[in-house]
């Protein structure tokens, strides 16, 4: 059985955890479009977010596909229909030369950068460039090789699991601890692009906690950002969504990705979230305590003699809360008033004969 891991992971010294605001990452994927020029504006405009991190991904077309074409290496239906997987990741790739360049300007922004590494190669360029951390996509979740090969480098792994089952997850997350990262992050994915909200199940996120001693996540395909903030709400420590400088330009994942005004407003309400959650109590707080008083009290609502019976007629529950408690009226009603009351006082004991 793999050693048991903290309930939180460092990332370039970042505590990630249920005991702070949720990490949000912003994935750039292939939207830069080819372009280093673009892929440099879109970290600039990606880090003005507010993001704790931007994520790229370290690949070329001939380390994760073959340029056959095969049936099994064309794609059907979706986005991408027709494609064959060299085509596609021949575009979308981000250029191992690029990737310096990046670092640098994540570094001058003040950002936290890092990557999918999808072969040795891969992890090799990043160690290289000192990256933080490493994320192991959805699709590369079933190689225990990658993942071992990465955690050796002992750095936090980040596990997506779109389409993997409980006992693949349980195999990744017992390949990472065993290969010596430096903690685990495990991210519910529905690996769809774009996921419908009806397949999000932002539940798991809760029942993935449970079940593993390491923060969990949700990396995003939905439209929009609900689904992101529903899982802050149910204990998401990361989110990661993708990002583009705008939808229109086009791209290979443009489509399901978020502009920046839209990607400033789902970092704004992850936190806001996370901040609502607070703690489970029933004590006054110190915001409420000056409302307390406009809460409902019994009142004189009409003069009442010395002697004179308490009635519903002479005696009701109003705002504000200085007489007794509403509850209270039941025992009152039928005592003499123990002297003359007037309209708009509010109700005490000592006005009443016991």
């Amino acid at each position: 059985m793999p050693p048991a891991l903290p309930p939180e992971v460092e990332i370039a010294g970042r505590k990630v955890g249920a005991a702070h605001p949720p990490f949000v990452i912003c994935e750039l994927s292939g939207n830069h479009n080819g372009s280093l020029e673009r892929a440099l504006a879109m970290i600039d405009a990606a880090a003005a977010t507010g993001c704790d991190a931007i994520k790229i991904q370290t690949y070329t077309a001939d380390t994760i596909t073959l340029d056959v074409d095969r049936p099994e290496f064309r794609i059907h239906g979706g986005l991408w229909d027709g494609r064959t997987l060299h085509e596609l990741y021949r575009e979308a790739q981000t250029p191992y030369e690029w990737h310096a360049a990046l670092f640098e300007r994540a570094r001058a922004n003040g950002v936290i950068l890092f990557s999918s590494p999808f072969d040795e190669t891969a992890v090799d360029l990043l160690a290289g460039l000192d990256a933080p951390a490493y994320k192991i996509a959805s699709f590369e979740a079933v190689d225990l090789p990658l993942i071992r090969y990465a955690a050796a480098r002992g750095k936090p792994l980040i596990i997506s699991t779109g389409m993997a089952n409980l006992d693949e997850i349980e195999a990744a997350h017992a390949a990472a601890i065993e290969g010596g990262a430096a903690g685990v992050v495990l991210l519910h994915c529905v690996s769809s692009y774009p996921a419908a909200m009806a397949d999000a199940n932002v539940r798991t996120v809760a029942d993935m906690a449970q079940r593993f001693a390491s923060p969990i996540g949700l990396s995003d395909h939905t439209p929009g950002s609900a689904a992101s903030v529903a899982a802050v709400a149910l204990g998401a420590s990361v989110i990661e969504k993708h990002f583009t400088l705008a939808r229109s330009d086009g791209g290979p994942d443009a489509a399901f990705s978020l502009e920046p005004a839209e990607f400033t407003a789902l970092v704004a309400d992850c936190k806001a979230a996370w901040a609502a959650l607070g703690r489970a109590h029933y004590d006054l707080l110190g915001s409420e305590r000056a409302n307390r008083q406009f809460r409902r009290s019994l009142y004189v609502v009409a003069d009442v003699s010395a002697g004179q019976p308490l009635s519903k007629a002479n005696l009701r529950s109003v705002r504000p809360g200085l007489g007794l408690p509403p509850g209270d009226l039941d025992a009152v009603l039928g005592r003499p008033a123990a002297r003359d009351l007037k309209r708009g006082e509010p109700l005490a004991w000592d006005m009443v004969v016991r």
